[in-house]
């Protein structure tokens, strides 16, 4: 696949320097099977998950029967009726494991709820009636805030406010209804960060509110005993079982709720989490979330000094190397089904907490995502159908799209942030970046390969991905590569057409070339032209010079790297594009477009990225 090129290196590069580039556009040596070569510092997982490992807790036969009838509505009273009747109360104090952001809890003391760079006022904020932005209503009826404030100051000095809204909220919701605010999902982080964060809303001396605090928790524990089965998705139900085990540690009385907590949380993770550990929803972000759950419930064990059953060791030990397998080497998250470019720092401090020690999944084929490391740049790739419509939580379009990084500075990105609306991202925007084009990947005629519907689901498109990964030999340390291929059928249904991706990335980093296809799916291909446009979004801060010829486009990095990027078929053209930050707003950038009128009966572009200098 020899790419020529043009004189686009003028601005930024010598003659030696293009020279040097020609000569390494020589064929590549033939692929062979990957013969099980790992790339340096990442380790495959060393076991799959068993079906044991989504069995109840083994408990006494006493225990399983408490159990059994717990799941059939009988009380703690019936289960111990010489007990003392008492009032609501908890049994410890949880240590939180996963601090919240300070200049947040900051705005909070000043009276704003922050979203993805928005400020909203918490006086203008209704605590019950029509729905919010999901985000929104997430934040503000899950009580995730009370992290952020608990950071930002002294408890003495932050539970004033933290009791203020939990006042208004209770009186907005006296009860149960049909309004977000009891949603499963929003049921169970409310009531997982009432207790977990207790100390900061039960400070008051006001006797009656305290006891009305304690009632409401232990009425929203009864409320999920009941309705969990109803969790809007899988996820949502994990948070469920998870709160409802943290209450029976933490409430009085609790033993045959926790019993009856962890067995249906156990069997929740089974349908939640993949054969390689990824969330069967594709999205990091939920990824993250189920960690974050997980951990928070092992700290309620703490509290207690009780062992948390072995099956959660050992779902967060194979949670952890999907999500490290989609970061990049800033150390923070690739842009996939919806997710910002969320921060090292919250990903390091998730894993410290979750206490698993492992490396990045290298090829995980249900989760989705291909990951190549040479020796700085990393690869990733995604190599799956979108999550089907029962998972997915913001779902993306974004089959056969890559994102390319080289040390600390991202190359080639995806727009990310479709999960991010109601903040600096509006809804209508937020419905846009989960587009195929919002992706760098290919297009036919603006039609995304995958339906995007409203409500974070997906329609009708890809079906199936073929993919194939091998290894190519070279003749010297750095001149080996690895190869990535993968088709779809995502425009099969309307245009007769398979994509198909080739991605070949150099040993030593400094190389990705790239081909891709249009391939009719029958004997013959249909009659008429197609508009096909190539995205590939750039990262935020690079410096662009388009080259005399219009084939290449010279990129000069924050770091004072130069990289070239030329098609070998049609011209590059520079347009605007955006890219969602760790805090989920959106940051201006640019992208490379290449545009072409093609037969449909099919067509193949290739394209070169190299590192100048």
């Amino acid at each position: 696949m020899a790419i020529p090129l043009g004189p686009d290196t003028e601005h930024f590069a010598t003659a030696d320097t293009r020279n040097e580039a020609a000569l390494a556009l020589a064929p590549l040596p033939s692929a062979r099977p990957d013969d099980g070569m790992m790339e340096p510092g990442v380790i495959e997982p060393g076991r799959a998950l068993a079906l044991a490992d989504f069995s109840p807790p083994q408990v006494s036969a006493g225990e399983r029967l408490m159990r059994l009838a717990y799941r059939f509505g009988v009380g703690p009273r019936t289960l111990n009726p010489f007990a003392k009747r008492a009032a609501p109360r908890l049994t410890a104090t949880v240590a939180n494991p996963l601090p919240g952001d300070p200049s947040t809890g900051t705005a909070l003391r000043a009276g704003h709820f922050v979203l993805h760079g928005l400020k909203a006022p918490i006086a203008d904020i209704e605590f019950s009636g029509p729905r919010l932005a999901p985000p929104l209503e997430r934040l503000v009826h899950g009580f995730s805030w009370l992290a952020d404030l608990e950071a930002c100051a002294a408890r003495v000095q932050c539970s004033g406010v933290a009791e203020r809204i939990l006042s208004r909220w209770l009186t907005a919701n006296p009860r149960p209804d049909g309004t977000p605010a009891w949603d499963v999902g929003n049921v169970a982080h409310r009531l997982l960060g009432w207790l977990i964060h207790a100390p900061l809303v039960l400070s008051s001396q006001d006797r009656k509110f305290r006891n009305h605090a304690l009632h409401a928790f232990d009425s929203t524990a009864g409320w999920l005993d009941r309705n969990v089965g109803r969790a809007e998705d899988k996820l949502s139900e994990v948070a469920g079982w998870v709160a409802i085990t943290a209450a029976g540690l933490l409430l009085a009385n609790g033993g045959a709720r926790r019993l009856y907590g962890e067995a249906g949380l156990i069997h929740a993770l089974g349908d939640l989490v993949g054969d390689d550990g990824g969330v069967l929803s594709r999205s990091p972000v939920c990824q993250i979330e189920a960690i974050e759950l997980l951990v928070r419930l092992k700290a309620c064990y703490s509290a207690v000094r009780a062992e948390a059953p072995p099956q959660i060791d050992t779902i967060l030990s194979v949670l952890v190397p999907p999500l490290l397998a989609v970061l990049h080497g800033d150390g923070a998250l690739s842009g996939w089904q919806g997710a910002p470019a969320i921060t090292a720092a919250r990903i390091q401090a998730l894993v410290r907490a979750s206490g698993v020690r492992t490396r990045p999944l290298r090829d995980a084929r249900q989760w989705g995502y291909q990951r190549v490391a040479a020796q700085r740049s990393i690869l990733l790739f995604d190599s799956a159908p979108p999550p089907v419509s029962r998972h997915a939580r913001d779902g993306c379009a974004s089959t056969l799209a890559f994102e390319f990084s080289h040390g600390p500075e991202r190359i080639i990105v995806n727009c990310g942030g479709g999960a991010c609306a109601g903040g600096l991202i509006p809804l209508r925007l937020a419905q846009g970046l989960r587009a195929t084009a919002a992706h760098s990947t290919l297009t036919i005629d603006d039609f995304n390969s995958t339906a995007v519907l409203i409500n974070g689901k997906l329609g009708t498109g890809v079906s199936e991905v073929d993919i194939d990964r091998r290894t190519l030999a070279g003749d010297g340390p750095g001149t080996g590569a690895t190869r990535l291929e993968a088709s779809h059928n995502g425009y099969v249904a309307r245009y007769g057409l398979n994509h198909r991706r080739i991605l070949i990335l150099r040993d030593d980093g400094t190389e990705l070339r790239g081909e891709d296809s249009l391939l009719p799916s029958g004997r013959k291909g249909k009659r008429g032209t197609i508009a096909v446009v190539l995205r590939f979004h750039l990262g935020p801060h690079i410096e662009l010079a388009q080259g005399r010829d219009g084939m290449g486009v010279t990129l000069a990095l924050p770091d004072g790297s130069l990289w070239q990027f030329r098609s070998g078929r049609d011209p590059v053209t520079v347009e605007e594009s955006l890219w969602a930050d760790g805090q989920g707003r959106p940051v201006a950038t640019r992208q490379l477009v290449i545009t072409a009128k093609v037969s449909r009966s099919g067509e193949t572009f290739s394209w070169l990225l190299k590192k100048m200098r």
